[in-house]
């Protein structure tokens, strides 16, 4: 079966054929680093990743290039505020310190989700010039005009601009999609290069054809994925939120300056993690969630992407703790599981990763594949991990082997997670998976008000010198260093 995806572009799954044979060229929109990314951007990156691991496994070479927004973002289109900006005033820092500041952060938050970082990683600061020149032929187009000292381009000159979002610019009223700039022809013409800002001594300027000042947000993408990917290339991927406006900006300036159609072949874009009654997270709206926030709530960063793999990058998610404890304890069943099939297969892990398998393994590997193959569809495929790693019929160190290939996509670092256990200086494996198993047990007779289930655990466990301390949000345990204590709890 060949690898499939959906295409934003046509509306539809559509067979994956490169531009170049056996290379892939992809962009995806990365951060603007005036905060931390809350969990909502994060799902964005987590399915950038996944789609980047499945295109390797398909045999691909990947070119995995990310930007990071560091000037010219305002919010609402052209007639907001500069995030950037506002960022490092309330801050009382520069906008180049809240910058590094925040990208750390980011990846930071990245690795934590075992997100592999990019091929290449391109600053916009860095690349003016590259935006400048490009900016400079759209301008020969004719695709431009000056207004109010700024530089726009004129929609009405580029047939092709409601193509992606599927807009219909005669309908639009002014307004309808942005506060009405003055200088703008139509209002869903968009700013090219700024001279005349808003913002009074506005921080970061530089000197071009039309005058100091700084590029519009739009361009800085157009600019940096041509430059490591070529005039065209086959997949750009970001959220919905940016079908309408970012990205039909984007494909008019590159496709203006270039003359060629189309300059992505693939549109991927992820839909937004909700919460329950409150819509799509925003940092406008306040209150936002981060990963640490989870963490410091007693989860774990592979909980977070657990719980994302569980929905297709296509469908809205809806978030909520108690969902993210469902895939805690998942993992922890799964932990268990492994950790079972570890200690009967009495094989090293290292010797395990990277090792062929046949028969019944062998068929659920097709299945994890074939599920990959149809628009990156995730939760099918975990579903053949479940099947493997549970299938009585399959030799553990098979099941074993398939379990860690199947990792090599879904990033939850398995065979990690079960050296850890076995190795001489930790505590032994099968103990380990057996007391997380138990654990999980007695947190789901806990929420099925099953109390005395929940006691019989704790005590069964104490009896054997382990204690269970419950925290907020999980239940850690500790060996008893006395065994008087051991004695006393089997007597109770």
């Amino acid at each position: 079966m060949s690898f499939s995806i959906f295409n934003t572009l046509g509306r539809e799954v559509q067979e994956f054929k490169s531009i170049r044979p056996g290379e892939v060229g992809f962009y995806a929109c990365g951060p603007t680093v005036y905060n931390y990314a809350h969990i909502g951007n994060l799902r964005a990156y987590v399915t950038h990743d996944v789609l980047a691991r499945v295109l390797r496994r398909r045999g691909f070479k990947l070119t995995h290039v990310m930007n990071i927004t560091d000037v010219g973002h305002l919010t609402g289109g052209d007639d907001g505020d500069d995030k950037m900006v506002k960022s490092a005033e309330e801050r009382g820092k520069s906008v180049l310190e809240v910058a590094e500041f925040y990208t750390k952060a980011f990846f930071n938050d990245a690795e934590r989700l075992n997100i592999a970082r990019p091929d290449v990683v391109c600053k916009a600061t860095e690349h003016i010039e590259e935006m400048i020149a490009l900016t400079g032929r759209i301008e020969a187009s004719g695709c431009t005009y000056q207004a109010g000292g700024n530089l726009y381009f004129d929609i009405a000159r580029f047939p092709r601009y409601a193509e992606l979002a599927r807009l219909k610019i005669d309908a639009l009223q002014a307004g309808s999609r942005v506060e009405l700039d003055g200088n703008k022809r139509n209002p869903e013409d968009f700013v090219l290069w700024f001279t005349k800002s808003k913002f009074a001594n506005q921080a970061l300027v530089w000197d071009s054809p039309w005058g100091k000042g700084y590029p519009g947000w739009h361009i800085e993408c157009a600019a940096m994925s041509m430059k490591y990917l070529g005039e065209q290339f086959d997949v750009h991927a970001g959220g919905i939120d940016h079908i309408q406006i970012h990205h039909s900006n984007e494909i008019a300036e590159a496709e203006s300056a270039t003359g060629k159609h189309p300059w992505v072949r693939y549109w991927v874009h992820n839909e937004f993690l909700v919460l329950g009654g409150k819509g799509k997270m925003s940092k406008s709206s306040g209150g936002f969630i981060t990963l640490q926030n989870l963490i410091d709530e007693g989860f774990d960063a592979l909980d977070y992407r657990y719980f994302l793999l569980g929905g297709h990058y296509r469908t809205q998610l809806q978030f909520s703790h108690e969902s993210l404890s469902g895939a805690r304890n998942a993992r922890a069943s799964l932990a268990s599981l492994l950790g079972g099939l570890a200690e009967r297969a009495g094989v090293g892990v290292d010797e395990l990763v990277g090792r062929a398998v046949g028969g019944k393994a062998a068929s659920y590997l097709a299945s994890f594949d074939a599920a990959l193959d149809d628009d990156v569809n995730v939760p099918r495929a975990l579903a053949s991990l479940w099947g493997v790693v549970k299938d009585a019929d399959v030799p553990p160190e098979d099941a074993l082997a398939a379990a860690f290939d199947m990792d090599g996509v879904l990033g939850l670092r398995l065979a990690e997670g079960l050296a850890k256990t076995t190795e001489g200086c930790c505590e032994d494996g099968a103990l380990v998976a057996e007391v997380a198993a138990l654990i999980v047990e007695r947190t789901e007779a806990k929420k099925a008000k099953d109390f005395a289930k929940a006691d019989l655990i704790r005590d069964s466990l104490r009896a054997r010198g382990i204690a269970l301390e419950d925290r907020p949000g999980r239940t850690e345990w500790r060996r008893i260093a006395d065994k008087k204590l051991w004695a006393k709890a089997a007597q109770d």
